[in-house]
């Protein structure tokens, strides 16, 4: 049945929820005709589109302007990186969202389409039946309910599988539709490496793509990391790796498989979205020799028992390190690289790109969502530190019992066995925002939230807020527990930050440089974190005195390039992505003073940043940069 267009009588659909919202322009995102004159922004439109984005909702516009002004306003207002797939023309709305419906691979019932004209959202009913549409003075009574659609992504993991989308679809539009020529040309090689001594040195990259990849993960049995271990030992099963690259760039580890050879069937096989549509779970399944698989849930791109792409070549490990090392040094160089840890919130993933122009190898150690759908921060230094003292059954202890963490939380890679880093980045931003709460049983001290005393607020109303963002395990009957068991701490003293900043650096080698990123001080007006600017600058104070008597220790002063409020999102932890690229030549230009001498550059990092570039603001992101 489709939507009433009437305003008293549009409720959003329960069975399908809003995946996508598509903004009308004038008089709807703003009031006023942008052709006309100035506008007058609607803070609670830009306010909904910062939250929803940071809950995996998906923006994009349709409007009758022209295209240049419009993406000029929309920058001015601070979220024209929030929106994607814009459609701004004076053709008519209904074939023009039908289209982008069909490029965005959504639904239409998924799909809410915001106009203040009438026409304008019969004529999309029309092309695009079972379109939810809904006038602009709908909204405040909509909100509350869009606001609790989807999940945590800090991140934007969601939002940047459609810029990826968006840029595979303008490269692709130079093939003019022969999507076979566009793949044949991209020069896709796949690199296999099977058995358990050519899978343990990657160990943590597997468990990485087992427990927290979703769209391509075809079985989704999820293990924890000892069974894991334990499931690498076993005979039977024929355990091999997936790495690809082409001629954009290299994807790195992005495929694991476990093939049970009794009874010739997939235990394991999940892809990284990386190498969407590339064609690489059809070329891995045949090459497998099409075994039994039960595929589990919702897969992205979907199994056949026939197709054997060949526009994929399969390449030896000795003719990939060749390829990699040929495409990556230039001539002469040695084959020396720095290998830097990146941690932090993910956000400080969109530094990767602008690194890789460099002769650099980047490990990120980053936050994520766990099983219980509330997003895990690792890089708190309180957790670090119990990650590193607390015994092994302590840590099991408090991870089985709080929904906030779990046993992998203890595990971070900054701690793993491996070759080591030749630089550690660290931004302490948690340190900055998260509470402590005190166990009263032990005194040990865990961090959660920011700017709220869970200890203090109704327990009922707080487990509905935590219902709507989608958290499991805390409802009201574990937050009573909590209130019992934990007493609030406050957030860290800036001289306990010294004091974990000074244990992490004795942690480290004494030649490895710990490089620190100091935090944002930008009012955000309408804050839901009161005080957080006065926050900031208390702990960059205690930050940079650290660091002026601490040996070894560098610091990137995000202050020299975060400086209004237009440089940042929706709070003043995420900053514009240009941001990031300057703040990446930032640590590239302190790493090569630490070295004595100059960064050698990357020709396939600098052509992999030079495409990017040389797109359109929305889409000029990293190629390999998807929500895990």
């Amino acid at each position: 049945m489709a939507p009433d267009l009437t305003t008293d009588n549009f409720q959003l659909s329960t069975e399908n929820p809003v995946k996508l919202i598509i903004w009308d322009l004038d008089d709807t995102f703003w009031r006023g005709t942008l052709s006309e004159g100035e506008i007058e922004a609607v803070a609670d439109h830009v306010e909904l589109v910062r939250a929803t984005a940071a809950r995996g909702i998906i923006h994009t516009v349709v409007s009758k302007n022209d295209l240049a002004p419009a993406e000029a306003k929309l920058q001015e207002l601070g979220v024209r990186d929030l929106f994607v797939f814009l459609r701004v023309s004076w053709q008519p709305k209904g074939p023009i969202i039908k289209q982008l419906l069909e490029d965005m691979q959504l639904r239409a019932p998924n799909a809410l389409f915001l106009d203040d004209n009438p026409i304008n959202r019969a004529e999309a009913l029309h092309y695009n039946p079972r379109l939810q549409v809904a006038d602009p003075a709908d909204l405040p009574r909509l909100a509350p309910a869009l606001l609790a659609l989807g999940q945590p992504d800090p991140g934007y993991a969601r939002l940047e599988q459609y810029r990826l989308l968006e840029r595979q679809q303008q490269a692709r539009a130079d093939y003019q539709g022969d999507n076979l020529a566009f793949l044949r040309d991209a020069q896709v090689r796949v690199e296999l490496r099977e058995g358990k001594d050519a899978v343990w040195p990657d160990f943590n990259r597997v468990d990485e793509l087992i427990n927290r990849s979703n769209q391509l993960n075809y079985t989704k049995k999820r293990v924890v990391y000892q069974q894991l271990e334990a499931r690498l030992e076993a005979t039977r099963l024929r355990w091999g790796t997936v790495r690809v690259r082409d001629r954009f760039g290299d994807y790195g580890l992005v495929g694991v498989y476990a093939l049970n050879t009794f009874t010739n069937e997939l235990e394991q096989f999940t892809f990284s979205c990386r190498i969407l549509h590339l064609g690489v779970e059809q070329w891995t399944y045949a090459y497998l020799g099409f075994p039994k698989l039960d595929v589990q849930g919702d897969v992205a791109t979907p199994l056949n028992q026939t197709e054997q792409p060949d526009w994929i070549t399969l390449e030896t490990p000795a003719e990939a390190a060749q390829g990699r090392e040929a495409a990556a040094l230039p001539p002469g160089a040695d084959h020396g690289r720095l290998r830097i840890l990146l941690k932090g919130g993910c956000d400080l993933g969109q530094l990767t790109p602008y690194l890789q122009t460099y002769q650099v190898d980047v490990t990120e150690d980053f936050n994520y969502v766990n099983d219980q759908q509330v997003p895990v921060h690792t890089e708190h230094t309180e957790l670090l530190r119990l990650s590193q003292t607390l015994p092994a059954a302590e840590q099991h202890r408090l991870a089985d019992a709080l929904p906030f963490l779990d046993r992998e939380a203890f595990q971070p890679r900054l701690w793993q066995p491996g070759p080591g880093y030749d630089a550690v980045v660290y931004s302490p931003l948690m340190d900055y925002t998260q509470d402590l709460y005190r166990e009263n049983a032990t005194g040990l001290l865990i961090p959660f939230g920011g700017y709220q005393d869970l200890t203090q607020v109704d327990p009922a109303a707080q487990a509905r807020r935590y219902a709507q963002r989608k958290f499991r395990g805390m409802d009201e009957a574990w937050l009573r527990r909590f209130r019992e068991q934990f007493s609030y701490a406050g957030p860290l003293t800036p001289e306990r930050f010294q004091e974990n900043l000074q244990w992490l650096r004795q942690q480290l080698p004494a030649a490895v440089p710990l490089i620190l990123l100091t935090g944002a001080e930008v009012e955000v007006p309408g804050s839901p974190e009161p005080g957080a600017v006065q926050r900031h600058q208390q702990m960059n104070a205690a930050l940079l005195d650290f660091a002026a008597r601490t040996p070894n220790v560098l610091v990137i002063d995000v202050r020299e390039v975060v400086r209004t409020r237009a440089d940042v999102t929706n709070n003043l932890r995420h900053y514009q992505r240009p941001l990031y690229k300057a703040l990446a030549e930032k640590l590239a230009a302190e790493l090569a003073q630490w070295q004595g001498g100059q960064l050698r550059r990357s020709p396939l990092g600098q052509l992999r940043a030079a495409l990017l570039d040389a797109m359109p603001k929305p889409v000029r992101k990293v190629w390999d940069r998807l929500t895990q």
